[in-house]
């Protein structure tokens, strides 16, 4: 098999037309979860310190974690081992956070 550096240009760009569309859906999809997971965890550490005393909002915290359900759902519907770690960890050291707080 030769390669003709003539036909890389058309490879590379039939390369990216069809593997570049999942690899960002599904990087982005990761990212959310992250950031939904990190969206309370300033507040919390904060709130730890002893460096504010207000707790985040309600509705804010249960609409994100409704989400962070929705994607874990997701996740195990596909199997998508990646997302099920990530998502579930996340579960874990903001339990493990609130904990922290409500013992304290």
């Amino acid at each position: 098999m030769t390669f003709k550096p003539e036909t890389w240009p058309k490879s590379v760009l039939t390369w990216l037309q069809e593997h570049l569309p999942r690899l960002s859906a599904e990087t982005l999809q990761w990212m959310a979860a992250l950031v939904l997971h990190a969206a309370t965890v300033p507040t919390l550490l904060a709130l730890m310190t002893g460096l504010s005393d207000r707790t985040p909002s309600l509705d804010i915290v249960l609409f994100m974690w409704t989400g962070l359900v929705l994607l874990f759902m997701r996740a195990v519907v596909l199997k998508d081992m990646l997302n099920i770690v990530t998502v579930g960890t996340g579960f874990i050291v903001q339990a493990v956070l609130m904990a922290l707080i409500l013992f304290k």
